[in-house]
């Protein structure tokens, strides 16, 4: 059955907080994942870069910033928020490393979504000569807003080399459906929960397990 959410990766995200708790939406759109915590009594902010979608949150009743991501979060003090989330935006900013940093710094726990490049139907564009279009990667190679490609093994080297824990990792299937067997290759949108290391109010929790079998690395 497919996922009743117009976004599968919502009801993941949302399934994480609680009511009472802060939120801040990266490239929040037109508001609607903080619209649907807002309905579970999760107080949230956005941060938006199209003057549209600034003006249809607003028209939703979200509370929203224009702003470019890669200008940062200078604007917001040390742990403001209990969240921040980046969904199925992590792709399209080009300083990747300092978005990731600057999220934790100012939430207590980061939420991230974005389209597996490592998913067989990817894989099989590419295979026959074609940059892939599906419903998590939307757009034809000459007009996407996409700056680079990853895939689920890339983003946790990367959160390894950033000392990032992993505190949950949720994978799922074009029809919103979980994968738990071979994620990487079946799994066309990855959604992961992240915390800090450092002491900074993270707790450490075990990692979800390290793809091994051969037919997952792309």
């Amino acid at each position: 059955m497919s996922h009743p959410l117009k976004r599968p990766d919502f009801g993941v995200i949302a399934s994480w907080m609680k009511p009472g708790e802060t939120v801040l939406d990266l490239g929040c759109g037109e508001g609607e994942l903080l619209k649907l915590l807002a309905a579970r009594g999760i107080r949230g902010w956005g941060v938006e870069r199209d003057p549209g979608h600034v003006l249809a949150a607003i028209e939703n009743g979200i509370s929203v910033i224009q702003s470019d991501l890669d200008a940062g979060l200078a604007g917001f003090e040390d742990g403001a928020f209990d969240h921040v989330v980046l969904s199925l935006t992590l792709q399209t900013v080009r300083h990747t490393q300092q978005i990731l940093a600057e999220m934790l710094r100012v939430g207590r726990e980061v939420v991230v979504s974005f389209p597996n490049f490592a998913y067989w139907k990817n894989r099989m564009a590419v295979l026959n000569g074609h940059m892939p279009v599906s419903d998590d990667l939307p757009y034809q190679w000459y007009d996407t807003p996409n700056v680079r490609f990853f895939t689920m093994l890339d983003f946790e080297s990367l959160c390894t080399d950033m000392d990032i824990v992993i505190r949950d990792r949720q994978v799922l299937d074009e029809r919103g459906q979980l994968m738990l067997e071979e994620p990487n290759f079946l799994g066309s949108l990855a959604v992961y929960r992240l915390g800090r290391s450092n002491g900074g109010g993270a707790t450490r929790l075990v990692a979800p397990a390290p793809f091994s079998d051969p037919a997952q690395v792309f």
